[in-house]
């Protein structure tokens, strides 16, 4: 079942009408639970597009062109090193995941002295090997990898009028 789909039921409940939206969103979670089982036993799981990712972030946010930008600039940044752009790239304070411990990471400079800690080859590997295409979204934000990296817009203000991606959670 598509996410889009799954919005438009929701809609479609008047009032507060909690029972029947759990009950559709179990019906699509099982639905497709169903569908990612059948992909993996045959051995194929259906890759979703470029555009197909632009849809979804459009729908989820708004606009696709700011979180496929900043991806870019993530891949980039991670890819060669650049410790100084990556962590101008954070939400402060964040979690960040270290050896199974979560630790809040409260400032740029923070980052940079922590910063082989918490970017961990795993965690490069994951970026790097990303593809705009594979990004997985929801309205949580995007991840990357197995949620190595999340990341999101923030607002700049209290009415939200404007937002800025920026990293939201990195774990090891």
């Amino acid at each position: 079942m598509d996410q889009q789909k799954l919005i438009k039921d929701c809609m479609t409940v008047k009032g507060s009408h909690i029972e029947e939206i759990r009950t559709m969103a179990r019906r699509h979670a099982f639905l497709f639970a169903l569908g990612m089982i059948s992909a993996i036993s045959t051995g194929s799981a259906s890759a979703q597009s470029a555009a197909e990712v632009n849809g979804n972030l459009d729908t989820l946010f708004g606009s696709h062109a700011p979180y496929q930008t900043f991806f870019d600039k993530l891949k980039k940044a991670v890819g060669s090193d650049d410790k100084a752009t990556v962590a101008a790239l954070v939400a402060y304070p964040f979690q960040a995941r270290i050896k199974g411990k979560a630790l809040k990471i409260k400032d740029q400079k923070q980052f940079l002295t922590d910063c082989d800690q918490i970017i961990t080859p795993k965690v490069k590997g994951a970026v790097t090997k990303q593809t705009y295409a594979t990004l997985f979204a929801n309205w949580q934000g995007v991840s990357i990898g197995d949620g190595e990296i999340w990341f999101s817009g923030i607002c700049s203000n209290q009415a939200c009028e404007q937002q800025t991606i920026r990293i939201t959670a990195i774990n090891d």
